[in-house]
């Protein structure tokens, strides 16, 4: 893999074909990083590469996301994520890796543990995406009119976008960060899809699951930025408190994509996670 960031391996996942890519030593202890929306692999890069001194870290996009396939009449509900992940955890051949997943990543996670029977080691959950009431007014307003939205103009439909993975960091993110994680919702295929994952995702996926927190039966960690403008710290205590004994970690000074606003921070909140023992 190299610096730009290049999913070298496929799956052919029941939602579309997925990117994917492995760093690390082979006999390292594994590590699956899941990615949020609007967003991708990408945004790991930094920290898998550090986990990937001490773990086999597997990363991927979503169906519907990055580098992955997109469609139209594609699934890219949360619903099919979790199904997903399931598959791939299979495809991979890992019995009971650790997870790390962020944003609405944690609402994948969690379903494919609590429905569909996957197995941790142990679970990271950074800002994520799991207790309604959740989707703000933009979010709501973005996917109930995917049609429209995605009739706009090219220029329009990037400027909206690019605010939109703005407003994700606290302290802003580097041109060429927005750059990357702009551009795959700025081709013929990625417009359409853009709209269609917001279309397809409401609070009922959290809402099949939120009563069900209690039985996770693994270390689990939260970590939250204290900027966070998408899902407001105020709300970190929340999961922690419906998962027994979870780890409540809040990181100073980061808004909602903590991997970019403090990657230190949190590659060494996970890295202490990841090698406590059992």
């Amino acid at each position: 893999m190299s610096d730009d960031w290049i999913l070298d391996r496929t799956f052919d996942s029941s939602s579309g074909e997925v990117r994917w890519a492995v760093l690390g030593p082979a006999d390292a202890p594994p590590v699956v990083l899941v990615h949020g929306t609007p967003f991708s692999s990408y945004v790991w890069r930094g920290i898998a590469r550090a986990l990937a001194q001490d773990h086999r870290v597997y990363v991927w996009d979503l169906p519907g996301y990055g580098a992955s396939a997109r469609f139209e009449g594609q699934d890219v509900s949360l619903g099919a994520q979790g199904r997903v992940l399931t598959e791939l955890l299979g495809h991979w051949e890992l019995p009971e890796p650790a997870v790390v997943a962020h944003d609405f990543g944690g609402c994948v996670a969690l379903r494919a543990r609590l429905l569909h029977g996957a197995r941790y080691r142990r679970l990271a959950l950074v800002d994520p995406v799991a207790l309604a009431p959740w989707g703000s007014p933009a979010y709501r307003l973005l996917g109930g009119r995917s049609d429209a939205f995605g009739a706009l103009p090219a220029a329009l439909h990037r400027a909206l976008v690019k605010e939109y993975v703005s407003s994700a960091s606290h302290p802003g993110l580097r041109p060429e960060v927005l750059d990357r994680l702009v551009d795959p919702w700025c081709t013929p295929a990625g417009q359409p899809a853009f709209y269609r994952q917001i279309a397809q995702n409401d609070q009922r996926f959290t809402d099949e699951i939120q009563d069900r927190y209690g039985e996770l039966d693994l270390p689990v960690l939260i970590c939250w930025g204290t900027e966070d403008t998408w899902i407001p710290v105020g709300r970190a205590h929340e999961p922690a408190a419906l998962v027994p004994d979870a780890e409540l970690r809040l990181i100073d000074g980061a808004g909602h994509l903590v991997q970019e606003d403090a990657p230190a921070e949190l590659t060494a909140a996970l890295t202490r996670f990841l090698r406590t023992a059992p």
